[in-house]
């Protein structure tokens, strides 16, 4: 499935829509250039979930837990992650399996340990289109 966003509004309108069809135990993995728009579709994505906490890129924490949705919502940014299996010491494991919806940005990081059944969702720009521009391609399996 491709989208294509003009704007924030509509990339977070994007990720709103994707987040009202999430399902429990669903694992999304987000990719993407710095400065594509990963964190406004994940605002879109959790509001999409019934999340109404203010959502920030959890780059220093690894992850964020958020439970005032329809169900648990667990955001990673593993940008800084060096190996994979420093997951492991945050209870990754817990989280992925566990009954909540997990959105994992900078996924390419750690795809050693993914399971599998994730749905990759890979947010491009496209310059020629206008700087607002991005193209959202969702879809089952790895990037």
């Amino acid at each position: 499935m491709i989208f294509e966003s003009y704007s924030e509004e509509e990339t977070y309108n994007i990720g709103n829509l994707i987040g009202k069809e999430a399902k429990p135990g669903q694992v999304f993995c987000l990719h993407g250039d710095l400065g594509v728009g990963k964190t406004v579709f994940t605002k879109g994505f959790a509001k999409g979930l019934g999340v109404d906490e203010v959502i920030f890129s959890p780059t220093f924490t690894i992850v964020s837990e958020y439970s005032t949705g329809e169900m648990p919502f667990y955001h990673f940014d593993v940008y800084r992650i060096s190996e994979p299996e420093e997951m492991y010491e945050i209870g990754f494991e817990e989280y992925i399996y566990a009954d909540g919806v997990c959105l994992i940005e900078w996924a390419e990081l750690i795809k050693d340990i993914l399971p599998e059944n994730i749905t990759d969702i890979t947010i491009e720009k496209n310059l020629e289109k206008g700087f607002d521009y991005r193209k959202i391609t969702i879809g089952k399996g790895e990037e």
